[in-house]
């Protein structure tokens, strides 16, 4: 059965929904198998260990809670002073928060969410951390509502793979970014072929897995966007031995499966720039 873009989305909402919900209480979720997992024994592969304890210092523990990446983009973009910021499925605010202390006063940061939970986590972060330079907007990545040529950097920490219109995305981005904006966004990418039955599991696709963009093709989808110097740095290689707890949540056969796609997924640090003339 084919599940609808709608479908995708109103699941991806109730996720992350529930996602923010617990980092409000004081528990850590995690985007893995069928359901928001927490605990301090269970360690998730992607979302864990991205941010430096200093580097959070300052940002309010339910940020960092509501954290679902799989990287970390404000460590890798380069973001100067009085620069504009668009964070692409802005969460519970912690990239947004971080990107504002670099542009500083005469910057901005956006953050855009579809979530309603989120949004109201990420308002109250930033109201925690002091934050004035920053707006959290609601919407959906695929259609941005910002105006042409608004913002210098987009950054996205593990969003992008779940969008069902990878495309509609990419040339969105390229739309509201200024004429030499750049895009720096840290996402799962597939290397190479991945079993079926995998791409059929909405739980991994939910859980930032199954709707990850094949690495040529990532980089196909942002030239034909227009932007020009696409490329891919790998940061963190998942083993079978990764894969194996989102496998088992979703139903499927872990050893049978977890043996194919050794080292097929891996969190990556993708960058491209909009030309400064068309």
């Amino acid at each position: 059965m084919t599940t609808t873009p709608f479908e995708i989305h109103s699941i991806v909402r109730a996720k992350y929904g529930e996602a923010a919900t617990r980092a409000a209480e004081g528990d850590r979720s995690t985007c893995c198998g069928s359901s928001c997992c927490s605990g301090e024994d269970e360690k998730d592969p992607i979302t864990s260990d991205l941010y430096e304890a200093a580097q959070v210092q300052g940002i309010p523990a339910a940020a960092v809670l509501a954290s679902l990446g799989c990287g970390n983009p404000t460590a890798l973009a380069s973001l100067a002073e009085g620069e504009t910021v668009l964070d692409l499925g802005s969460g519970g605010g912690i990239d947004v928060l971080l990107s504002a202390q670099r542009v500083g006063p005469s910057g901005h940061v956006y953050g855009l969410d579809m979530t309603d939970e989120m949004l109201a986590l990420a308002r109250r972060n930033a109201e925690a951390a002091g934050a004035t330079n920053v707006t959290f907007v609601k919407g959906q990545i695929e259609q941005i509502p910002l105006p042409d040529s608004s913002v210098d950097v987009i950054i996205s920490n593990c969003v992008i793979n779940l969008a069902t219109d990878k495309m509609s995305v990419l040339r969105e981005a390229f739309r509201v970014l200024k004429p030499g904006g750049r895009f720096a966004v840290s996402d799962v990418v597939v290397r190479g072929e991945v079993p079926a039955e995998v791409r059929r599991s909405m739980e991994l696709w939910v859980g930032c897995i199954a709707g990850a963009l094949e690495e040529q093709e990532f980089l196909r989808l942002l030239e034909e966007s227009g932007f020009v110097r696409p490329s891919i740095e790998p940061t963190r290689i998942y083993r079978a031995e990764d894969a194996k707890a989102f496998l088992k949540d979703a139903g499927l056969d872990a050893d049978a499966v977890a043996s194919d796609i050794d080292g097929a997924f891996c969190s990556a640090f993708v960058r491209a720039t909009k030309p400064t003339t068309s």
